[in-house]
């Protein structure tokens, strides 16, 4: 069995759980995995394709290259510092707080044309070591490309002699339901005002998952964890994200910096579940920029399994860069 086939059947028969218990977690790549088909920016009511908790979710900030704005596409920009960060007795609120105000001095991020992709390369935790023993690979890496304006996608799953696979989409003005471009959720964020309340009103109106039974501080948390998906982010429009966030209750900082997937010494801010889908999840922020450099899901202990808790999946960003082609890497 070659290993494109091995990853489609991985647990192609678990169940999907409701979105709103598992919306935190962007499952692009589980679905890759699932389908080798799709990569699809989301906006919301996201159906979280799940294997048996087992996620790996994506982080979209940028590392290695950041579309910075004034010129080259990728190219390499000096962090803003923030000195003396000291995470002990530090809430969820304060973080927040100094993340936005870092974020508000960045310059603007460079909007790529229509015809351009944005790649990107991450890696997973919490998968299966047989599986990837079978694949021949040390760690779960994906490279994946969308285009900006949402007529295509492409993926270059792990495994020696993989072979890029593009499929055509059209994401936007509700072509395929609720996903949108990534052109169309940074234009959305670029709208979002950086003051708290002003941006949880916008959220709110604009209503993308204010559906089912949750309460209105849940559906305002599940819709921002949606938007932190976006592939090309402005700085502002985090901000606003965060600030909102920082308005609703819950959150906890982790004390010390921990490692993420990747091998990156990060900031976890760390957000409970429902004991039931998952046990939480930690946002992976980088201790410089703020940008968001992964995330980390955590299965719930005991169940029907026997679960022991612990990770259940994680994705951290390698890279990100906007290139004219799919298949090239900067």
């Amino acid at each position: 069995m070659d290993e494109m086939t091995r990853v489609r059947e991985l647990r192609a028969d678990a169940p999907t759980p409701d979105r709103g218990r598992l919306a935190p977690g962007r499952m692009r790549l589980v679905e890759a995995a699932r389908t080798g088909e799709r990569r699809r920016a989301v906006w919301a009511r996201r159906e979280f394709v799940i294997a048996g908790v087992v996620a790996a979710v994506t982080a979209v900030a940028v590392t290695a290259s950041v579309l910075a704005d004034g010129g080259d596409q990728g190219r390499k920009a000096s962090p803003a510092v923030s000195p003396n960060l000291n995470l002990k007795g530090l809430s969820a609120r304060e973080l927040l707080e100094r993340a936005a105000t870092v974020l508000e001095t960045q310059p603007p991020v460079t909007v790529p044309k229509a015809k351009q992709w944005i790649y990107t390369k991450s890696m997973s935790e919490g998968q299966d070591p047989k599986l990837l023993k079978e694949m021949g690979e040390e760690a779960f890496v994906q490279e994946s490309w969308i285009r900006y304006d949402g007529s295509a996608s492409a993926h270059l799953l792990p495994g020696r002699g993989s072979k890029l696979q593009i499929t055509k989409m059209h994401l936007e003005n509700g072509g395929e339901g609720d996903d949108r471009s990534p052109r169309e959720m940074y234009r959305f964020l670029s709208t979002l005002p950086t003051d708290g309340e002003g941006a949880l009103k916008t959220l709110r109106e604009k209503n993308a998952i204010a559906d089912g039974k949750e309460s209105q501080a849940a559906a305002d948390r599940t819709e921002i964890f949606v938007l932190l998906s976006a592939d090309v982010m402005p700085p502002k429009g985090l901000a606003g994200l965060y600030r909102a966030l920082a308005t609703l209750p819950g959150g906890k900082v982790t004390d010390h910096l921990v490692k993420n997937a990747a091998g990156r010494r990060v900031i976890a801010l760390h957000y409970g579940g429902d004991g039931i889908g998952s046990d939480g999840q930690d946002w992976l922020l980088d201790p410089q920029t703020f940008q968001v450099v992964g995330q980390r899901l955590y299965a719930p202990k005991g169940g029907a399994d026997g679960g022991k808790g612990g990770v259940a999946g994680g994705n951290s960003l390698i890279t990100r860069a906007v290139v004219d082609k799919a298949g090239r890497r900067g």
